[in-house]
């Protein structure tokens, strides 16, 4: 990877062989003067690239758990439906990793950027809903898929408007709720049913409503905060870390409950805060 002017180079006969053209992308060094730069960095698309995957994957274990509900098999159709919320929940730990190690190890890129809301889309986007959809939607027919496209709709939406902002947005804060978090609230509450053997026929209607709900806020305008002030790299308090240990041992006594539990909050917690605003204003003077 360049960080100088791009010098014209014969390309080797090997290169000339493979029908992919090298990734050029446009910059500006520490000077400012305009670089370009070829290639890609590896280490932060590695972990984009397996969150796109864990999505991916999360897609194929809907459908099968769609397949096994057809051929009667609930108790087959109840693992798929595990398995599929358990790789949104993974997406979501790669997910905070690349862009963590890319600003780490000075390795940004727009096509990082870029790559990274693809895949935030398919993982965050359109793996929540297809999984809604098997599980529960299906069974309400066109209103079923109306509300996971609601969903769908929101995420792209509440993808493209953040890539517009960064920069000019206040990072202590997300606009709208955030794709992880949303993804999160609706994996939540199918791993955390059907893990007790519920079928989603019984509750669709309530699924409908907290699907659509998360979609509508992921384009709202209401504030959410997102920890970004948190320093990672710096020492903090011994007990620090006897907290970390305490979280752990929570999450994990009852993983799909616990996990559940705390996306609801933090999706709540912006509505709450938002409303408690507007109380306070028109009580001030």
């Amino acid at each position: 990877m360049s960080e100088r002017p791009e010098e014209p180079s014969q390309a080797s006969d090997a290169e000339s062989l493979l029908p992919i053209d090298e990734h050029v992308e446009e910059g500006h060094d520490a000077e400012g003067r305009k670089v370009r730069h070829r290639g890609i960095y590896l280490l932060p698309n590695l972990f984009t690239t397996a969150n796109l995957f864990a999505g991916f994957y999360s897609i194929i274990n809907s459908m099968s758990a769609q397949s096994a509900l057809a051929a009667g098999d609930a108790v087959s159709a109840s693992k798929y439906f595990g398995f599929a919320a358990i790789a949104i929940f993974v997406a979501m730990v790669l997910d905070g990793l690349d862009g963590r190690v890319a600003r780490m190890t000075n390795t940004q890129s727009a096509f990082g950027a870029e790559y990274d809301s693809l895949s935030d889309m398919v993982a965050f986007g359109v793996a929540p809903a297809l999984l809604a959809f098997a599980w529960a939607l299906g069974d309400m027919g066109k209103v079923g898929w109306m509300v996971a496209f609601i969903y769908v709709a929101g995420a792209a939406l509440r993808l493209a408007r953040f890539n517009t902002q960064v920069g000019t947005a206040d990072k202590r804060y997300f606009i709208g709720l955030a794709s992880p978090a949303a993804a999160g609230v609706v994996a939540g509450i199918v791993w955390a049913f059907s893990d007790y053997g519920i079928q989603g026929s019984k509750m669709s209607f309530l699924v409908a409503l907290m699907v659509a709900a998360a979609g509508m806020l992921m384009v709202s305008n209401i504030k959410y905060n997102s920890f970004k002030e948190l320093d990672l790299k710096g020492r903090v308090p011994f007990v620090a870390i006897l907290v970390v240990v305490l979280v752990f041992a929570v999450v994990f006594s009852d993983p799909p409950r616990i996990l559940l539990l705390a996306f609801l909050a933090y999706a709540a917690s912006g509505p709450i805060q938002y409303l408690l605003r507007l109380r306070r204003d028109k009580t001030l003077p």
